[in-house]
């Protein structure tokens, strides 16, 4: 998959996608071969810090207590104090509307017991509890969290999720081809690097928006016309087979 195909299926794309009241996701599906999703080295599961924004607001929460709970309140979406973390765990409403609204927890390493403590049980299941593999699990005495809180802002997690594809939204349609272009690169570059075979592990890349056809990235979609075209010659086909088959016949009887 190079850029070039990339921008020609984005424009096929958009092109067969009617216009929405909303700005549609555009989905980038990977459908991979030969995986065997019982090994767990066969597994993906990773984070993939994408070069631009993918259009949507993710809302970063964090878990800290008094050293860091200023400079968190500054940059994240939810601040959540370890002298609260009782009264959030004993809520399982409210958990859960948090677990919903936030893609994405940071958290300090000395709190990660207590954490798991009181929101593993929700978290833990829908994959967003603080995550080291994201940089998300940070010392007390980090100096500086804009850099990490802006860098998730533009973190994708891509996993197999029990079946041999990835999908991952990589951006909306209200956003350049060029900047989608390489947020697919770097998931699919990801991919390619995470599965056993590289290339030969994966079947192929497929684009769409929300509402809209799916298109093969570097496969030329049949047209309508095409596809008349085709059902043409293929019956044509068919009735010279026929009158092959009752010339034989003819033919035969008259030898006889």
């Amino acid at each position: 998959m190079n850029k070039s195909q990339i921008l020609e299926t984005l424009k096929l794309a958009r092109e067969n996608s009617k216009k929405r009241n909303f700005a549609q996701s555009i989905d980038l599906i990977i459908n991979l071969k030969g995986i065997d999703l019982k090994k767990p080295e066969q597994n993906i599961n990773t984070f993939v810090v994408l070069p631009h924004h993918v259009g949507k607001n993710t809302k970063i929460g964090a878990f800290v207590s008094d050293e860091l709970q200023n400079k968190a309140k500054e940059v994240c979406d939810l601040v959540i104090n370890k002298k609260d973390f009782s009264k959030y765990g004993n809520n399982l409403k409210e958990l859960k509307k948090i677990a919903k609204n936030v893609d994405f927890f940071i958290a300090q390493a000395n709190l990660m017991t207590d954490i798991a403590k009181f929101f593993g049980k929700t978290l833990g299941p829908i994959g967003k509890m603080p995550n080291p593999k994201a940089g998300a699990v940070i010392p007390p005495n980090a100096i500086d969290l804009k850099p990490l809180v802006e860098k998730l802002r533009r973190t994708t997690k891509i996993q197999t999720k029990n079946e041999q594809a990835i999908k991952a939204i990589i951006g909306k349609e209200n956003i350049k081809d060029e900047e989608i272009t390489e947020n697919i690169l770097a998931v699919y570059n990801a991919v390619l690097h995470a599965v056993p075979n590289e290339t030969h592990s994966i079947r192929n890349s497929i684009l769409k928006l929300t509402m809209g056809k799916p298109f093969i990235v570097g496969q030329k979609p049949i047209i309508k016309e095409e596809k008349k075209e085709e059902s043409k010659i293929a019956k044509e086909v068919e009735v010279k087979k026929k009158e092959e088959k009752t010339q034989k016949k003819k033919e035969s009887r008259g030898k006889r």
